[in-house]
Formats: structure tokens, sequence, C-alpha cells
């Protein structure tokens, strides 16, 4: 099935690689063929059953006098000609406005999606969405005027030729029948002949214009699949130790596609089993980037990331299988998906296709507070965590993220890689999800936190302070505070101040190790 082939090769793909505009205009156009297998299929069987009446009515034609056959010929080439061409300026025009097609569909998305609802509404953000919806119809109504133009004047050329050949056509049979060429009884036979001939092969002209259309959208879709196999993340490696310890970067760079300076620049830190390490720093400094390399979703321009065991083997990620990296690795980004499913699933796809266990599934739930929610809802696990939805339900930004903390400690990765995993938590909720990733550690797991929660970080093993692609900074709380004017330091005093707390350098404010007790759970 093309279309399976298709979405399983794009899913493939090196994340590198999709950010180049070259190979997502490729991918994106193959989308029009996934479905031009079935089309072509049954364009086929039409023309086929054109194509018999037409070889019928030739056959007459031929024992009637073989000189009505190539006038037939004669009108069947302009039309053709004009079919290919047409199919081909149509093929050619949706191609070029393949992003543009995408940017109607997004926001198109939007005016109808609960989650920009507010501010479509009072915000009037849908005014300023229709009237850019109605410019970018007014240029795609443009194109198909343009499109249609194109087409009378094909159409005129084309009937240039045919329309001669059409009276040509009947003027040889006038004159066999004037001659005595052709018996005058036979003549109805020739007329009736013609006329179904030439209905046919206007019907044909025009299905063999659908089905080269279809054809060529198939081609894309096909260099879609060559594409994303060439850019694909390898299918094997060299395995990983048995029992993966640490991950070390090493002088590591990398700049993205198109980007005119680098988003790491010789960055070197340890991340180990049984610690919590930290990333912190400005926006833009890099520690959202750094994770996706950890994870294996990125490979550097620049140095090495090392997989190590206790026992001194290691593999280089980009020699590693990196099916054995992704894992052994627990994704929970700012940004993650809130899938259209039901709340069991939101839970279990964060162990892809393995068998669900929900007695699992709800252990994970209970640990991030989430489980009395869920279990609550009118159709509880059942409930699709989406509105708009027979049996849908609304969660609120802190239930979702909640959920999506549930994702990713069912998953069970030894490498936890957390990015703002409490931005919409209240304070208790807030405390226990903390809490929770350090339990995890405790535990021999080791928990990579992105948080601008800067109270959080004084309890990591190990914190690294970025700052425009470096390391600017490494150590313990105590030792990146006891730094004068350093980054850290301005930054967890910045933060305290808010809170009209003043803390020099040398009386960090203490925080306990591990939470002692219990958070009760809320439903915000």
């Amino acid at each position: 099935m093309v279309s399976a082939r298709y979405y399983a090769a794009v899913t493939r793909v090196e994340v590198e690689a999709t950010e180049r505009p070259d190979i997502q205009r490729v991918l994106e156009a193959g989308k029009f063929g996934t479905d031009s297998a079935r089309s072509m299929l049954r364009l086929s069987v039409g023309v086929g059953n054109v194509l018999i009446g037409m070889v019928a009515a030739a056959v007459v034609l031929a024992s009637l006098h073989w000189m009505l056959l190539p006038m037939l010929l004669a009108i069947a080439l302009p039309k053709g000609w004009g079919a290919v061409r047409s199919a081909r300026r149509d093929y050619v025009s949706r191609l070029n406005w393949v992003d543009h097609r995408r940017a109607i569909a997004s926001l198109l998305a939007y005016l109808t999606r609960p989650h920009a609802a507010g501010e479509i509404r009072v915000h009037a953000a849908g005014t300023k969405l229709l009237d850019s919806y109605a410019e970018m119809s007014r240029q795609t109504e443009a194109e198909q005027r343009r499109l249609a133009r194109a087409q009378a004047s094909t159409d005129l050329v084309a009937g240039t030729f045919a329309g001669p050949a059409s009276l040509a056509c009947y003027g040889v049979l006038w004159w066999l029948l004037a001659s005595g060429g052709l018996p005058l009884a036979v003549g109805g036979t020739a007329v009736i002949a013609i006329r179904t001939s030439t209905a046919r092969l206007t019907s044909l002209v025009q299905q063999v214009n659908r089905l080269y259309e279809e054809l060529l959208f198939l081609t894309d879709t096909e260099t879609a699949i060559e594409l994303a196999t060439e850019h694909a993340i390898p299918s094997a490696g060299t395995p990983l130790p048995s029992h993966v310890d640490q991950v070390d970067v090493e002088d590591v760079s990398f700049t993205y596609p198109g980007a005119d300076s680098p988003a790491l620049k010789g960055v070197s830190l340890s991340v180990r089993r049984g610690e919590v390490t930290a990333l912190v720093g400005a926006n833009g400094s890099g520690k959202t980037t750094l994770p996706k390399l950890l994870a294996g979703l990125l490979l550097p321009t620049e140095g090495n990331v090392w997989w190590k065991d206790d026992k001194g083997g290691q593999v280089e990620l980009r020699e590693a299988d990196r099916a054995q990296v992704f894992a052994v690795v627990g994704l929970l980004a700012q940004d993650f998906p809130r899938w259209e499913m039901t709340a069991a699933a939101n839970v279990a796809i964060g162990a892809g296709n393995r068998l669900r266990d929900m007695d699992r599934v709800k252990d994970a739930a209970r640990a991030t507070n989430v489980l009395t929610l869920i279990e609550g809802l009118p159709h509880g696990w059942d409930s699709i965590v989406f509105k708009g939805y027979e049996r849908g339900v609304q969660l609120s930004g802190g239930q979702w993220q909640k959920l999506g903390t549930a994702r990713s400690l069912y998953r069970g990765a030894p490498f936890l890689l957390v990015d703002e995993p409490t931005s919409a938590l209240d304070p208790h909720a807030e405390i226990a999800a903390f809490a929770g990733l350090w339990a995890l550690a405790e535990e021999g797991d080791a928990v990579v936190l992105v948080t601008h929660r800067l109270a959080a970080t004084a309890n990591a093993d190990r914190i690294y302070v970025l700052d425009q692609g470096r390391v600017a900074e490494e150590g313990t709380h105590d030792e990146l505070m006891a730094l004068q004017d350093g980054l850290y330091q301005g930054m967890f005093t910045a933060q305290a101040a808010q809170f009209g707390l003043t803390v020099p350098p040398e009386s960090p404010v203490p925080a306990p190790r591990r939470a002692s007790q219990p958070v009760q759970e809320d439903a915000s």
C-alpha cells in the first residue's frame, strides 16, 4: 500500500533533515500521491472500457474503408496532446503551491480547534485569520484563473487541429459516398461509428488526462519515499553496552540547517544514572537542543556523544544502533503532543506499540497525581481527552502536563529528559512533580532537567549553565552560588527577589533534598 509505505518512510527521517526546506517540500508533495494508486486502478478500468469500445468502432470504420481510420487518428492526436499538456501544467502548479496549501490548511485548523478559541474571540484573532484566508484565497483564485486561461488556449490550439480533422473526416466520407467508393447503404453506419468514436475519444482523453496527473503525483510520492529512505535513521548500528551507566558529551557543536550560527558550541558534560543533571540558561542558550542530542534525535555537527557502561564499554552516537538509544530514553518536551485519543492511550503511547498494561498505566497516573481525576471522568480511562468528540472532555494545561509526565513514567526508560515539566502546575503540584523526578534518580535512573525554576535546581547533582550555546558554568548549586558575578548566581538571586528574598552568595536558600510527605492531589 503506497500510503502506508509513504508514512512509514517519513516517520524514519532524521530530525535534522526535516529542518531543511528543500527536503520538507518533497516530503509534503508526496502526500498528494498517497491515494493515487487506487485512483489509477479505477481510472485504468474506465480507460480499458473506453478503449475496447474505440477498438470496436475502429474495426468497423476500417472494415468500411481504410481511409476513415487515419482520419480518426487525426482527430485523436490534437486532443491527446492538449490533455497531456493540461495535466502537466496543473501538476506543476500544485507542486509550486505546496507551501501555500499547507498555510491555508494550518490557518483553517486554528479556526475550529478549542485551544485557540479564546484569542480568536477575545483578541479578534479570528478576524485577522479570516482576512489572511481571504487574501490566500484570492491568490489561489488568481492561480486558478491563470490555469483556466492556459487551459482555454490549449483547448483552442487542440481544437484548431481537431476541428478541421473532423471536417476532413466527414469530407472523406462524403467523397467516398459521392464517388461510389462506399455504398450508400452503409453510409449511415459510418456516420454512427464516427460519432461514437469521437464521443468515446473525448471520454478517453479526459480519463487519460486524470490518469497521467495521478501518475505524476504517484511519482512524487515514490520520490518522497526514496528521499525519506536516503535520509532515514539507520536501521542498524553498533549495539549499546548491556548496561549503559552514563552519557558523555565531548566538545559537541551543532548547527541547524540554514542557521547563521551554531546552537551549541564546544559543549562537554556528563549525564550519569542515579543523578539529576540540570540544564539552565537564558532563552536561546541551547538548553533545548542539547537534550535532542542526548536522545539521539540530532547528531553533532562536531564532537562526540558517548554511551558508556561502568566496565569501560562505550559506543559513539553516530555508530550506535539508534533504535537501542531510543529504547533507553524517555522524553517530556515542553510542547509535548496532546493526542486526540483516550486518556489510557495518551499514557500508554509512551511505550509505543508495547502491549498496554493498565496496572502500570494507573501506577504512572498515581505517581503524577492524576489518577483520581481520570477515574472521575464520565467515561474514566475511556474518555477522549479532547473536546468535540463523543466521550470528549477538556483538560486544563496543568492536567495535561500531569498526563504527559505519566506518559514518560510509563515508558520506564532509564534516561529521562524533561523540558520545563512543571510550567503549568500550581505550587503544590510542582513540588510533587520535582519530588517524583528525584525519586527516579534515587531508583537509579538518570534525569536531565531543563527548567527556569532555579529553586528546583538547588537539589540537582550537577548543574550546567548554558550561555549562547556554550557551557559557561558547571557545578553544584553551592559551588555556582559561590562564584562572584556568576550567571547562575545572578539568575537565582533575581528569581528569589521576586518573592522579596535576599540571597547572598555565601548563604543560599536551603531546600530539602527530597520531599518528606506526599502532596494532596488537586484538579488543576
